[in-house]
């Protein structure tokens, strides 16, 4: 008999690829526990959903494979207009690389009062 492993379900993996600063500027969660993105998907995914991130960041060649879970979904019709799509919490396997490379990028953004699109 096996038991789920995580709350919604299945673990999936998705490819996403942040092309500039004002791109990473706006789907960064600083403020999520060991940091996360909003990634920007028509697909149907579940909180709780284990994710598997390929992460591309600017002009790196490789991908940043990065473990996270769904911890929120935009939907379509959302209020305000929002993004749909999903907010992916990193996991603490990661130690906080994907964070650290992340804020490299952002530093001195990061306090700035722009809307993202998750706040």
């Amino acid at each position: 008999m096996s038991t789920p492993s995580s709350l919604g379900g299945q673990q999936r993996i998705l490819s996403f690829a942040i092309k500039d600063k004002s791109a990473l500027y706006l789907s960064y969660m600083p403020y999520i526990k060991n940091g996360g993105l909003f990634i920007p998907t028509t697909k149907n995914y579940q909180l709780g959903d284990e994710i598997f991130l390929l992460l591309q960041l600017m002009e790196e060649v490789d991908r940043l494979p990065v473990a996270g879970k769904v911890i929120w979904v935009t939907p379509p019709g959302a209020e305000g207009n929002r993004s749909i799509g999903v907010g992916v919490q990193f996991s603490e396997q990661d130690k906080g690389g994907a964070r650290r490379k992340i804020e490299a990028y952002l530093a001195g953004t990061s306090n700035s009062d722009r809307p993202t699109h998750t706040m």
